[in-house]
């Protein structure tokens, strides 16, 4: 079976064409692969339940008889100090959980909206 004398350079042209195309497309064009996408739905669906816990959180300090105290001990503290103050008050651990969680404190000091937070 003989071909053509273009067939050569045609299938280099379309193997080059592929790739690049392909380069392209995961640089600029916005693709990626399951494993990427699979780790950016899971820190969002992550951030999303942070947000919808943060009323929760704000609740649990309105209906503790110690607010007073422990948001001077809050007011008190700065920077990481802060985060971790906020996770020994309890307010920041999710129903169901025995550990408080860090991203949940962050977001229920932001709720709170203490001086200097």
């Amino acid at each position: 079976m003989t071909f053509p004398e273009w067939t050569k350079p045609g299938i280099y042209g379309a193997v080059g064409g592929a790739i690049a195309v392909s380069i392209l497309g995961f640089t600029w064009g916005g693709w990626m692969t399951n494993g990427s996408a699979e780790t950016m739905a899971n820190d969002m669906a992550s951030d999303e339940v942070t947000l919808a816990m943060v009323p929760v959180c704000l609740n649990m300090s309105a209906a503790d008889p110690e607010r007073t105290e422990k948001l001077a001990v809050l007011q008190e503290v700065s920077g990481f100090g802060r985060r971790n103050a906020m996770m020994e008050t309890g307010w920041a651990t999710r129903p169901g959980s025995d550990t408080p969680d860090r991203d949940l404190a962050d977001a229920c000091l932001a709720g709170l909206e203490l001086d200097g937070s």
